[in-house]
């Protein structure tokens, strides 16, 4: 078998066929890499939202607890002078 010279028009065809396999083989590649890409980052899109949600839900019920704790010191306080006056 004779390697062809570069000047043949055929064996120029031929190289050119291969070449343009392999680049559609590596889009396709890449296509694929990208598209999971996006899959995951849609996916770490829609993780953040779900926790942001559940963030702010647990900030708005946690908001009545230094309140509590506040009414609960003052009850304690207002106890401690009653039974501190009535041992008087």
């Amino acid at each position: 078998m004779t390697i062809p010279t570069p000047s043949d028009p055929a064996a120029v065809a031929v190289e050119l066929e291969k070449l343009r396999g392999t680049m559609e083989t590596g889009f396709a590649r890449v296509d694929g890499s990208l598209a999971l890409l996006v899959q995951r980052g849609d996916q770490t899109d829609r993780q953040l939202a779900d926790h942001e949600t559940r963030l702010d839900a647990l900030e708005r019920n946690r908001w009545p607890l230094p309140s509590l704790a506040a009414l609960v010191a003052v009850c304690g306080l207002i106890l401690s002078l009653w039974q501190f006056a009535t041992r008087s």
